[in-house]
């Protein structure tokens, strides 16, 4: 060997030598200070993702979702090889083939923290990402940056790579509230990660390492340079031909943000069940990936929020268009008025630019003109609004209701065409409950949650009027009273201390009929019977009826006003309580929540309200339970036992099986007899328009206040009870 080789090589061995061994001294010493102090890996093994809450309705169909972040976990299987190929392509080409640390990307951020004091390209595999990311912070320093390495060496030697790219995956933050690869897809493309193309997956691939700067929809230039350099490095790295290369180059960008898939959106049903959930679980419901299934059936949902729509929007327009919500006389801020109008109940809010004899001409919220013609029910007939009694003269010029710059509202009827509508200023509610056992399968708090969050069905006390006769009809009966006693329907009046304070109570009609049955006084609803009812039982004997119902003493007023449905009370009550109408006299407790599951589908929680028959759930056995006056013990053992023969088991059987009997609170013989004659409202009385269903098992009860401000009507058959309300405004929260 050449003396200066030798000499080269002695210089060396006293520069570098002692200089490695130093190096080494320190890392070792590094090692044994900061060990210690590093979290447990194990923890990844039994890690749980911060996944939100999700709402269903009885069949399954996801109808709210609440948390602040955004994540479906999946399993590795579910994730496309595509996929990860562009994530290895983008972040770590050398994944499988490193022990968790590649040396030449630290020494490269070692060069860096040398020369300008900090590190820039920080050499991060993604073992050390998914160490950072669960367990350190993102500080630039060298300290955390050696504790990266510890843990990635150690998750290397205690999971196996495809469980660290699965934790990676589920892991990662992508923008817009998306955490892991599959709530990214389902919020940049609406779609399962497994449905992707090439260049929908290279896209996401490209967000990990900066979520804002490479967002596809703030950033769409910067996102589509990065998705065309990872096709590249795919291209590279044969992971894809050049055929695939090309075409997915070619691919245009097609990223918009898309909210939660929401199969059917039942904003009140859903806010309940987050009220009942957060109540059972705390604040651990938001970010535990747990299920609420509801006892709401979607279909009927989806019937009763268009019935509750179409109803109220009826209502109010019969009584005439009020004007516009607001005039904007500068066409130049027509745009932006309609960019900050909401849609409310499916009306879409648009403007007036042109009025003629052939109809309007509107801007709508997407920025196209369209015309409502004036052969257009709403043009055609329309009217305007004077009171709730009184209307002008149908309109023949437009011109003189009409202007450009108006504000209002378009109805799209099942063709498409738009139709004038306008915003109700009344409310309305609706709850239907399955009798047997309570479960609350529809239920609709108001016009619009998004422009009133106030839920009716159960916040909302209104006098429910006529509506509440029937509960004094079955305190009446229980009190020796048939529907053929005779009650004589004749003026009285009640002093007070003056004239103007005497009370005179009216029928509806101002008329009065003289001596009439009970069965007709209900179905015509006349007042003066039903306080004469009141009088002869006493108030304190309907009172202890009433309990039996749910109604408190607290909320019932000890006047024979009682009579007329003077006292304050939510649909939900009233519902429940004619279910007791629906079910051979039993008390149901209405509930929403049918049970709660984990990330696992583990229930955590199941119902454990009182169900009518138990063993059968079967309307044979309440049928059985009206008509015979056997002992009642007899009588549902034998119906019981032959359910049991007669019906195959279910799901739900089985679980009102292991809940408790509900209490019998009326005679079946009493139930018999109300349930005709409230099947009279229907047959002859004030229901009658319900004949149009052309049923004969339909039952119920209208009911209104003073004004009227409060309208009402109960109805139920063997298997449904509804009630739905439609009011105005009060000094109340609306």
């Amino acid at each position: 060997m050449p003396r200066s080789a030798v000499a080269l090589f002695r210089l060396f061995a006293l520069l570098v030598l002692p200089a490695a061994g130093a190096g080494l001294a320190l890392a070792a010493s590094l090692y044994l200070y900061l060990s210690p102090k590093l979290p447990s890996v194990e923890t990844l093994k039994t890690v749980k993702f911060q996944t939100p809450l999700r709402i269903y309705s009885q069949d399954m169909k996801l109808i709210g979702e609440f948390g602040e972040k955004r994540r479906n976990p999946i399993q590795f299987e579910a994730i496309p090889l595509q996929f990860v190929q562009a994530v290895l392509a983008a972040e770590d080409d050398a994944f499988y083939q490193h022990i968790g640390v590649d040396f030449t990307g630290l020494l490269r951020a070692s060069v860096e923290l040398v020369s300008t004091g900090r590190i820039q390209s920080g050499g991060s595999t993604i073992t050390m990402q998914l160490a950072r990311n669960f367990f350190l912070t993102r500080e630039q320093s060298f300290i955390r940056k050696f504790n990266e390495i510890l843990l990635a060496l150690r998750i290397e030697d205690e999971i196996s790579k495809n469980e660290i790219l699965t934790l990676y995956a589920n892991k990662i933050y992508l923008g817009n509230r998306a955490y892991g690869v599959q709530a990214a897809a389902l919020t940049y493309y609406g779609k399962s990660i497994s449905d992707l193309d090439l260049s929908q997956l290279a896209m996401i691939a490209g967000l990990p390492k900066a979520p804002s700067t490479f967002n596809p929809i703030i950033n769409p230039e910067r996102a589509l340079s990065r998705r065309n350099w990872i096709l590249g490095r795919m291209l590279k790295l044969g992971y894809i031909s050049a055929a695939d290369y090309d075409h997915a180059l070619q691919s245009p960008l097609t990223a918009e943000y898309h909210g939660p898939q929401i199969d059917y959106n039942a904003p009140y049903v859903a806010e309940e069940a987050r009220a009942k959930a957060m109540a059972i679980l705390g604040p651990d419901a938001y970010i535990n990936g747990y299920s609420v299934i509801t006892t709401v059936d979607s279909t009927l949902q989806q019937l009763a929020d268009a019935a509750l729509r179409k109803g109220l929007m009826a209502y109010d327009w019969r009584h005439g268009y009020r004007g516009p919500e607001v005039r904007i006389d500068n066409p130049e801020d027509w745009q932006n008025v309609l960019a900050n109008t909401p849609v409310v109940g499916q009306l879409q809010p648009a403007i007036v630019t042109s009025v003629s004899p052939e109809g309007l001409s509107v801007l709508t919220k997407s920025l196209t003109t369209e015309l409502i013609a004036a052969a257009d029910t709403s043009l055609k007939n329309l009217r305007q609004y004077i009171s709730e009694n009184r209307r002008k003269p149908r309109v023949e010029n437009f011109s003189d209701i009409f202007a450009p710059g108006d504000l209002v509202r378009l109805a799209y009827t099942e063709d498409g065409l738009p139709s004038l509508s306008q915003l109700p200023e009344a409310q309305a509610a609706l709850v239907a409950v399955d009798p047997s056992t309570g479960a609350i399968r529809a239920m609709r708090g108001g016009f619009d949650f998004y422009q009133s969050h106030f839920n009716r069905v159960e916040q909302a006390q209104r006098q429910p009027g006529s509506n509440f006769k029937p509960f004094i009809y079955a305190a009446a009966l229980e009190s020796g009273m048939s529907p053929a006693t005779v009650i004589n329907d004749a003026p009285v009046v009640f002093d007070g201390d003056t004239i103007e304070k005497a009370w005179r109570p009216q029928n509806s009609s101002g008329e009065f009929y003289g001596p009439t049955r009970l069965r007709e006084a209900l179905y015509r609803s006349r007042n003066l019977v039903s306080i004469r009812i009141l009088r002869q039982i006493g108030i304190d004997t309907a009172l202890t009826t009433l309990n039996k119902f749910g109604f408190d003493d607290d909320s019932l007023p000890r006047d024979l006003s009682l009579a007329l449905g003077s006292n304050a009370t939510t649909p939900l009550k009233i519902a429940a309580g004619y279910a007791s109408f629906a079910n051979g006299g039993y008390k149901i407790e209405p509930y929403l929540v049918e049970r709660i599951e984990d990330l696992n589908g583990e229930p955590v929680y199941q119902s454990t309200t009182p169900v009518v028959c138990p063993a059968c759930l079967s309307r044979s056995t309440i049928d059985s339970k009206i008509g015979e006056q056997n002992h009642r013990t007899e009588n549902f053992e034998a119906n019981s036992a032959a359910a049991e023969q007669t019906n195959s088991p279910t799901p739900e059987t089985a679980r009102a099986n292991s809940r408790p009997q509900a209490e019998q609170i009326l005679d079946p013989q009493i139930v018999y007899l109300l349930d005709s004659m409230l099947k009279d409202v229907i047959i002859r009385g004030t229901g009658v328009r319900a004949k149009v269903l052309k049923r004969s098992d339909i039952a119920g009860k209208t009911g209104t206040t003073n004004g009227p401000r409060d309208a009402w009507f109960s109805g139920y058959n063997p298997d449904l009870v509804t009630t739905v309300w439609l009011g105005f405004r009060l000094l109340e929260a609306w």
